[in-house]
């Protein structure tokens, strides 16, 4: 008989061989084993094994596989989902980070796939303390120029990317991308369609990993990370890396994630619209100011010459 309860009179599930057991949780979800990790010491052994994260994490993550910083043998796996699953939290960090404090280098996990099928892996490493990623807008090519095609066309809607951001010093790692397109964009002269994958930070920023594809012809032509703020301009790479910095020590979303980032994403693009509209109507109303007083002038100078 089968006990109910770790640690009864009764045979338990922990009672079956270690291994056995440690092919059983080999087979949960990320969330699922680390649960599984709390339900009794016995548990608690099997579901930090270093070997099962790394598994995880590879199939989630096949690029990580060539993340040196992580270490050969995966004991930084565990660690890494736990950064790298959830989307970061979108609330104001209780404190900026120091100018010494930012991360020297960045290196980005990319892992795209279409209809479950990975079309790109790889691993991008940025030199984040040069003084041009510093001073430039805030961005990060995974994929330029070159471009590959696709085995098969390319639906934009149903791609789905993972952009892991890792300090390498520190081993801290944030998830920059939605996975899921939060928009689509397409320009019919050209037949280019932009899939965005849109991470709302504290501050105001916003991480914006796209996809530029032909999905008529199956061309991914770039891939690229790029960050803004709420007034829709470009963020340097100093502001940007403060705010990836801070994203990094910040709290990670829990329950219903990803539809809370994609809520808040909304949020965010509500306000920009709306700000940007109200910068409109306000640039309309100088415009009209400015033709009027140029025509007032105007009016004058006739009427000045007419009586003269």
């Amino acid at each position: 008989m089968v006990g109910t309860a770790c640690g009864g009179s009764e045979t338990g599930i922990e009672d079956l061989p270690a291994d056995v057991l440690g092919l059983v949780l080999r087979r949960l979800d990320g969330a699922s084993l680390a649960a599984a990790g709390c339900a009794c010491s016995g548990f608690r052994d099997l579901a930090s094994d270093p070997d099962a994260w790394r598994a995880l994490c590879l199939d989630m993550w096949p690029s990580v596989r060539d993340v040196v910083c992580l270490g050969g043998g995966g004991g930084g796996y565990q660690a890494l989902y736990a950064d790298a699953f959830p989307f970061p939290a979108a609330s104001s960090p209780a404190a900026a980070p120091s100018p010494s404090s930012l991360p020297a280098r960045l290196v980005s996990a990319v892992d795209l796939h279409h209809k479950g099928v990975c079309i790109m892996s790889r691993v991008v490493e940025t030199d984040a303390s040069s003084a041009w990623f510093l001073g430039s807008p805030f961005r990060v090519d995974a994929l330029v120029q070159e471009g590959f095609s696709a085995p098969c066309p390319v639906a934009p809607d149903e791609l789905t990317l993972s952009w892991i951001l890792i300090d390498p010093a520190t081993g801290a790692a944030l998830n920059a991308s939605s996975r899921r397109p939060v928009s689509v964009d397409r320009t019919w002269l050209s037949g280019d369609a932009v899939a965005r994958f849109t991470v709302v930070l504290g501050d105001g920023v916003a991480l914006d990993a796209a996809v530029t594809c032909d999905d008529r012809r199956g061309h991914v032509r770039e891939v690229s990370l790029c960050a803004g703020d709420a007034e829709g301009g470009g963020v340097s790479g100093r502001d940007g890396l403060a705010a990836v910095a801070a994203a990094m020590a910040s709290d990670r979303q829990r329950r219903g994630a990803e539809e809370a980032a994609r809520r808040v994403y909304q949020e965010f693009a509500q306000g920009k619209r709306e700000r940007k509209e109200w910068k409109a109507r306000r640039e309309g109303i100088v415009d009209l100011c400015c033709s009027g007083v140029g025509a007032a002038a105007f009016l004058s100078f006739l009427v000045m010459l007419t009586f003269r």
